[in-house]
């Protein structure tokens, strides 16, 4: 019996010390303190001004642009990382719209859970075990599966990019700038982990954001990859071609080590520090 792609996915990502999946299930799960929205409904029925500034309010941070990238961050992190990581560990893509893609809203703690994906299906290639499930659809070839796979992720996180943006009024450039950084990162942290070249990671990686942009992401800048330590299997990491503004929120925190803002010689000098003694690593 072949395994179902969830299940597969999940023992790929077993190995991972870093695999924030959301919930995969078959239908949401009603709970008395958790309000759930779907991506579509948040964005249409007004919700996302509201709990903005309910999330901002009760947790920070108080600048809005940093405020901006953390609604993304605690609303589609796990999300992107099934994307990428799917489509890289098991070459199958997940087929995520506004409507399956689900976010719980905590009442009592004013904050968001983890969000769950509801009823997903997969894009795969024909040679696929799982080619024949009920739960997948076969694109011709890798080319019209990464064009379903950046369609999938633009359709799904863009009610939300749109509605950050006009509440917020932070630029569609720099959320979506988040999104394209963190789908790179989620394809680079697990070749890193496993051991896998890097190089070709960020490839799979850069083929998948082309499809978003395609299907409608803006950005600026794209992220680059950075070899600080090319001899060691762990020395090449990425940076972001979008700033996050973390730092105008804690200014004490200073810029992230993959801040595109941040010089090369001190990212270059952390990372290493970072090889030589693991526990410094955040």
């Amino acid at each position: 019996m072949t395994p179902q792609p969830i299940a597969t996915l999940r023992e790929a990502c077993a190995p991972l010390k870093f695999a924030p999946l959301p919930d995969l299930v078959e239908a949401g799960r009603p709970t008395a303190d958790v309000e759930w929205h779907s991506a579509a409904s948040m964005a249409e029925e007004g919700w996302i001004p509201v709990l903005f500034d309910k999330l901002r309010t009760e947790h920070g941070p108080g600048h809005n642009l940093p405020a901006a990238t953390n609604f993304l961050r605690v609303t589609l992190r796990e999300p992107v990382f099934l994307a990428a990581a799917s489509l890289y560990l098991t070459g199958r893509a997940p087929m995520m719209d506004p409507h399956t893609l689900r976010l719980p809203w905590h009442t009592d703690r004013s904050e968001f859970g983890r969000p769950a994906v509801v009823g997903v299906r997969w894009a795969v290639l024909p040679d696929d075990p799982a080619a024949d499930d009920t739960d997948t659809v076969v694109a011709r070839d890798e080319d019209e599966q990464f064009t379903m796979a950046g369609e999938a992720v633009f359709s799904a996180f863009a009610p939300i990019v749109e509605e950050v943006h006009r509440h917020s009024r932070s630029g569609k450039r720099t959320l979506w700038g988040w999104v394209l950084d963190t789908l790179h990162f989620y394809m680079l942290n697990p070749a890193r982990f496993l051991g896998r070249d890097a190089e070709s990671a960020w490839e799979s990686a850069t083929r998948l954001g082309d499809a978003v942009v395609a299907a409608g992401a803006v950005t600026r800048k794209r992220p680059r990859l950075f070899p600080f330590a090319p001899e060691h299997p762990r020395g090449t990491w990425a940076v972001r071609g979008t700033c996050c503004f973390d730092y105008k929120g804690d200014p004490d925190h200073g810029y992230c080590t993959t801040c595109p803002l941040k010089c090369d010689a001190e990212r270059q000098q952390d990372l290493s520090e970072w090889l030589r003694n693991p526990a410094l690593a955040p």
